[in-house]
């Protein structure tokens, strides 16, 4: 299956907004989480408004510059889920949150779509000159520790977040 990172044109607005609907019930009824959040803080009805928002191109209000990529499946032109890279870590980045934020749409979880997104977010760190990635996850969330493992994560600590959920710290070294 041809599976590719894309930045978002207008072409993709409808496959977005379906995307966002379904993720945001889920939420809403199974208060699952929101990463990568960026794709959910502005409504994507609003397109121009939504591109233009939807990344950070300087530090502002402790926020650093990043990436925003969608994950495509090429054979049905539907978004399967979203990856927020950060350029750099800020300290609160250091500790709670790290360079990458990912996400699989709720249909579409539980058939590898994670472990390739976070492989081809690595491809996007290198070229941005990361070589040594940090990707948090909540301990609960075994699938997401399980595709950080699949990509080289190492478990450096747990902590208990700011939220009092114990978190779980993994860097990957790229080559």
């Amino acid at each position: 299956m041809p599976l590719k990172l894309i930045k978002l044109t207008p072409e993709y607005k409808t496959a977005l907004i379906e995307m966002i609907d379904e993720w945001r019930a889920d939420i809403e009824n199974n208060h699952t989480n929101d990463s990568p959040w960026t794709i959910f803080r502005n409504d994507p009805r609003d397109f121009d408004c939504y591109l233009e928002h939807l990344e950070f191109k300087k530090p502002e209000g402790g926020r650093v510059p990043d990436s925003v990529f969608f994950l495509l499946d090429e054979d049905r032109d539907r978004l399967l889920g979203a990856v927020n890279i950060r350029h750099y870590l800020s300290d609160e980045l250091l500790k709670e949150g790290g360079h990458i934020g990912d996400g699989i749409r709720p249909t579409e979880r539980g058939k590898g779509y994670g472990t390739e997104l976070v492989r081809l977010a690595l491809i996007e760190c290198r070229k941005l000159g990361i070589d040594k990635v940090l990707m948090t996850c909540d301990k609960i969330n075994t699938a997401s520790a399980k595709t950080i493992i699949k990509n080289g994560g190492v478990l450096e600590n747990e902590f208990v977040n700011s939220d009092g959920e114990v978190e779980q710290r993994y860097w990957i070294t790229l080559c």
